[in-house]
């Protein structure tokens, strides 16, 4: 009984250092998403230079994440983990987007292609956000762009044609970002009505104040 005790041994050993590991993914998970959630507060913020800084804290936090489940891939794939990374995909994409500059590949910010594409997802959310808000301040153009970008989003993730099981259901994401395109299309087109009508009574106005 001698070999029972040292496989008992083992045993525990793996998984007091299982455990451990678990707690410390938990730990950087719950401050990947506060970094990555700040990040994005700043883009809409126009804070350039804390967003950047944000998303690099995102990255070594992204980078010890994965490394410290390195030999644990069944804690590497689980929800928790698989989530964070997910808003890490999100923040870096929205802040690409937003920038006019080329989107990020998942390769580069190193993370799977699962929480990529629902960081995609999510990111179109994010731009109906901006676009909201940049019409206030009658900026048709970017938000035009900006929803062209949405547009592209909706057209690759809907090619996305497998089970659940390996896509974490990014079908049901899919219609989410169906509907708020097309209820920020909806938006453009009556603010940039709105624009044209309030140009053409200016234009007669001026006609009148000159008669």
């Amino acid at each position: 009984m001698d070999q029972l005790d040292s496989i008992g041994e083992r045993i525990r050993q793996h998984l007091e250092d299982k455990n451990a590991a678990r707690e410390r993914a938990l730990q950087l998970s719950r401050k990947l998403v506060r970094s990555c959630s700040k990040a994005i507060r700043a883009v809409h913020r126009r804070e350039q230079e804390n967003a950047v800084s944000l998303l690099d804290e995102a990255q070594n936090l992204a980078t010890d994440l994965q490394e410290a489940l390195a030999g644990y891939p069944e804690l590497l794939h689980a929800g928790y983990t698989q989530s964070a990374l997910k808003e890490f995909a999100e923040a870096s994409i929205v802040h690409h987007l937003v920038c006019g500059e080329q989107l990020p590949e998942p390769e580069a910010l190193g993370v799977g292609y699962v929480p990529y594409l629902g960081g995609l997802a999510e990111a179109a959310g994010e731009m109906r956000r901006r676009i909201l808000d940049i019409l206030r301040h009658d900026e048709l153009a970017e938000a035009e762009r900006l929803l062209d970008t949405m547009d592209e989003i909706y057209g690759l993730l809907v090619t996305i044609d497998f089970p659940d099981a390996l896509t974490n259901n990014i079908r049901r994401t899919t219609d989410m970002v169906r509907g708020v395109t097309e209820r920020t299309r909806g938006d453009l087109t009556t603010s940039s009505q709105q624009r044209d009508l309030k140009r053409a009574l200016e234009a007669v106005e001026k006609k009148l104040d000159k008669a």
